[in-house]
C-alpha cells in the first residue's frame, strides 16, 4: 500500500541500527513499505509518516530492533486523549488494538 499516509510527524517508531541483524522480517510483515534495505542487509526507517503503529513489525523482530507504542499516531486515539486529557493510547481497542487489561477481574457484561 505504497503511498499511504498516516499523520505526519507522529509515529513513535523506532529502529536501533545496532540490533538490528538483516533478517529482513520486518520488509515482509509492514503492511505500508515503511522500512528499506540496506547495502548491508540491515534495515532503514523509509517513510516514518506510512506507519500506522499496527505494531507488526516489533512483534516480528525477535533482535528487539524495532520499538513502537502501538495508537499513539492513531487519529482516534490522538483525538480521544485530548477530550480525556490524557495521553494517545488505543487502550479502549480503537484501531484494531485489543483492549488493555486494567486489572478488572470481573467478566464482561
Amino acid at each position: 500500500m505504497r503511498g499511504f499516509r498516516y499523520l505526519s510527524g507522529v509515529a513513535s517508531l523506532k529502529l536501533d541500527a545496532e540490533k538490528c541483524t538483516g533478517c529482513r522480517v520486518c520488509l515482509s510483515v509492514c503492511p505500508h513499505a515503511v522500512f528499506a534495505g540496506t547495502e548491508d542487509r540491515r534495515v532503514r526507517v523509509a517513510d516514518l509518516d506510512a506507519c500506522m503503529e499496527c505494531g507488526a513489525c516489533a512483534k516480528n523482530c525477535a533482535f528487539g530492533a524495532i520499538s513502537l507504542k502501538p495508537g499513539v499516531g492513531c487519529a482516534e486515539a490522538i483525538i480521544n486523549g485530548w477530550l480525556r486529557g490524557t495521553e494517545p493510547s488505543c487502550d479502549d481497542g480503537c484501531c484494531g488494538q485489543a483492549p488493555a487489561t486494567r486489572g478488572d477481574t470481573a467478566a464482561p457484561a
